[in-house]
């Protein structure tokens, strides 16, 4: 295989790429096809022709050509290999040959070679735990081996002395006690057996929780891609990697502030929860410094940059994601204490077998065996690989409680646009009014539209592109109205958009009696957003917003999972959300409410005793989403939306909630199954160890051997892919 790999490549071409003399000393390497089927390729250049350093920049270059789906790149044996799309061969050789690391721009470890260095450095750890165990017993003299074992074994020893101190009866405690009974009985290899198997499922514990929150700060990493730019007292739209220190960035109502910086103009409530953890808004003024990551509430202020790094901003992500892991479901805090609680009775156990038997081997046994090293490992363990997989998934869940709340709810609340409709609605048709055009309306709506990130802006705005329509800043300063609408003045004259809620009953601008009645005959079941100008109706706009494709197979394959309640709340009209639920076959729909509305109606179900999953996308979504036992924010919801949210969908696919409906539901069984086996598994243990059946070394050896399978088996996905 080798040889005929050798001639893929004609002998004139090799593959090469230049590198500097800081890199490997010289000025050329060859990389050669030691492995090629459909579809996967791998290239090798040799041990270390590149530094480990230069890992993730190679990484990074792979993965971001459009045909590879995977790359692994080892410095140890200068080895690359892709996995690519069927058709491109000949590109991937190409662009292996083309490859230049001395010119790779630096980057951070990109979450897919994070991953794939936490496996490695997983297998490599307990590899060498193995073999460094039996080499020992094979290299090392008996007594250097016995007392290297008894200074290990003091180590747990004092640990469990330590929570006693403490007037904690734990697991630590137990642990200690086996270890130091086997130790005193000079059963040294029973001792060495307990370290050891302790050791690996720490290694296991350690290695999974890693992985999650790897997998985790890269889900809740919201990327900005372009800001608002103050240039010359006008607002310019700029990519985020153009603003510099010094830079003046507005922020407006519902959007995450992309840097560091100090307040240089207007007064907002900034919601600081990434880096608190504190709900309650914080009022931001001029001087007042704000940072990267946290989310305007209300209000609109101007920003001047102090850092535009990406390290604060990932750093406080990562400090949420450790507060998120206290989030705990009950189900586990139930879990860790049951385990502690049935310490005492393993003491119990060895005191009264001590006394009936008189054996001390007998006694011992029953303290190499419990339930509660098993049950304390297991369960968190499958709560972490469950959010893990989740992740993996495109969903991300902020904590465990979350995945029980989930399998628990029994009703599910949906807000209409942006959540149930198609993440892109399309203009279908502007009604003007008075002496304005269909193009003058137009205009001007996307030119206040735009400044806000929701389903129906983004319609409106690509509407009027499509149109070949321009709408150059014409207005002053616009402020988003938390009873869905934005005002702000054009030409001396206050200008609002917005739901005929708020247009027509919050604004009192007058629409007549022929008006709506043109309204209603054009408008058909398409939402209706009103523009008032001067205190009169300049047009409407008229947007189709379809059910997502998926949308009623999601619902229904919800209720086939146990959901018994689906309702829908909406700021849209009477006539549009009824269209919707009829399509979708929901029970229950309200529209034309306030975010308010949304909020007492997900109270008022809680109130009956149902268990609620609140899933919207918008700002006005929030109250609801908070209120709501636990949360869903959409793909592409709004920054507060997302912040409120308990759990985030990376997808656009409704059905991922019926997913994670079947991954929450399955972990639930996972951990309930668990202890069935921890139950009967240890019982039996004990048993054979009360009547002489096992000797201490044996029932020891089965307890963490069982304790690392029921581990190893916890961290196992829940659903196949």
């Amino acid at each position: 295989m080798e040889s005929k790999d050798l001639k893929l490549l004609d002998p004139s071409t090799p593959l090469r790429y230049a590198q500097d003399d800081k890199l490997n000393h010289q000025k050329n390497m060859s990389f050669r096809i030691v492995y090629d089927q459909p579809g996967r390729i791998r290239f090798r250049a040799g041990a270390y022709a590149f530094e480990k350093m230069h890992e993730p920049r190679i990484h990074k270059a792979c993965v971001s050509e459009p045909y590879v789906q995977k790359a692994v790149v080892h410095s140890e044996n200068g080895g690359i290999l892709l996995e690519y799309e069927d058709g491109y061969r000949e590109q991937v050789i190409d662009f292996v040959r083309n490859l230049d690391i001395a010119n790779l721009p630096e980057s951070e470890p990109d979450t897919e070679y994070q991953l794939q260095e936490l496996d490695t450095q997983f297998k490599n750890r307990l590899t060498f735990m193995i073999v460094r165990r039996y080499l020992a017993k094979l290299l090392i003299p008996a007594p250097i081996r016995t007392a290297h074992l008894i200074y290990r074994g003091l180590k747990f020893v004092a640990k469990g002395l330590n929570c006693l101190g403490e007037g904690k009866l734990s697991v630590e405690v137990l642990d200690g006690a086996a270890i130091g009974a086997s130790i005193l009985q000079r059963n040294y290899e029973s001792a060495g057996t307990i370290m050891f198997l302790l050791n690996v499922s720490s290694l296991l514990e350690d290695y999974t929780k890693a992985r999650t929150r790897t997998a985790l700060t890269a889900s809740l990493a919201v990327k900005v891609d372009r800001v608002w730019v103050v240039k010359d007292g006008v607002d310019v739209q700029v990519r985020m990697q153009d603003v510099q220190v010094g830079d003046l960035v507005r922020v407006r109502s519902g959007s995450m502030i992309p840097v560091d910086g100090t307040v240089a103009e207007g007064d907002a409530f900034v919601n600081e929860a990434t880096m608190t953890g504190e709900s309650q808004a914080v009022h931001k003024t001029v001087g007042k410094s704000v940072f990267a990551g946290t989310v305007v509430d209300e209000g609109s202020i101007v920003v001047s940059v102090r850092a535009v790094s990406g390290n604060t901003k990932i750093q406080k992500i990562i400090e949420l994601i450790d507060r998120s892991e206290d989030l705990k479901a009950s189900i586990q805090s139930r879990a860790e204490r049951l385990a502690d609680g049935i310490v005492p009775f393993s003491f119990i156990g060895f005191g009264l077998t001590l006394l009936f038997t008189r054996n001390i081997t007998k006694a011992v046994s029953i303290l190499m065996v419990d339930y509660s090293c098993a049950i304390k490992l297991s369960t968190p363990i499958s709560v972490i690989s469950a959010l893990r997989e989740a992740a993996d998934r495109n969903m991300t869940v902020k904590g465990g409680k979350y995945l029980e709340e989930f399998a628990l709810a029994d009703t599910i609340v949906f807000d209409k646009t942006g959540t149930l409709t198609k993440a892109e609605p399309k203009l279908e048709r502007v009604i003007p009014f008075g002496n304005r055009s269909e193009e003058e309306i137009l205009r001007i709506a996307a030119c206040i539209e735009e400044h806000f990130p929701h389903s129906m802006a983004r319609a409106i705005v690509r509407g009027a592109a499509e149109r070949g329509i321009d709408h150059e800043e014409e207005h002053a300063d616009v402020k988003y109205i938390v009873a869905h609408g934005i005002a702000t003045t054009l030409d001396g004259e206050r200008a609002v958009i917005g739901s005929k809620h708020f247009v027509v009953e919050d604004e009192k601008i007058a629409v007549g009696e022929a008006e709506q009645k043109k309204i209603d005959e054009l408008a058909g079941a398409a939402s209706v957003i009103y523009l008032a100008i001067g205190g009169n109706l300049a047009g409407v706009l008229c947007i189709s917003d379809p059910p997502r494709d998926e949308a009623a197979e999601a619902i229904r394959m919800l209720r086939e999972r146990g959901i018994k309640h689906v309702a829908m709340i909406t700021g849209d009209s009477q006539k549009a959300a009824e269209r919707t639920a009829q399509l979708l076959g929901i029970d229950t729909f309200f529209a034309q409410v306030l975010p308010e509305d949304k909020h007492r109606y997900v109270e008022k179900m809680k109130a009956e005793g149902r268990r609620v999953i609140m899933v919207g996308d918008g700002i006005n979504d929030a109250p609801a989403l908070a209120a709501a036992n636990v949360s869903v924010a959409m793909s592409d919801a709004s920054d507060i939306a997302r912040e409120t949210a308990d759990v985030t969908l990376r997808s656009e696919d409704l059905r991922d909630l019926a997913e994670l409906r079947t991954l929450s539901t399955q972990l639930m069984d996972r951990i309930q199954a668990n202890y069935r086996f921890i139950v009967a598994f240890n019982t039996s243990l004990l048993a054979a160890g009360f009547f002489g059946i096992l000797a201490p070394s044996t029932s020891a050896l089965l307890h963490n051997l069982s304790t690392m399978a029921i581990c190893a088996k916890s961290m196992t996905p829940l659903k196949q892919a």
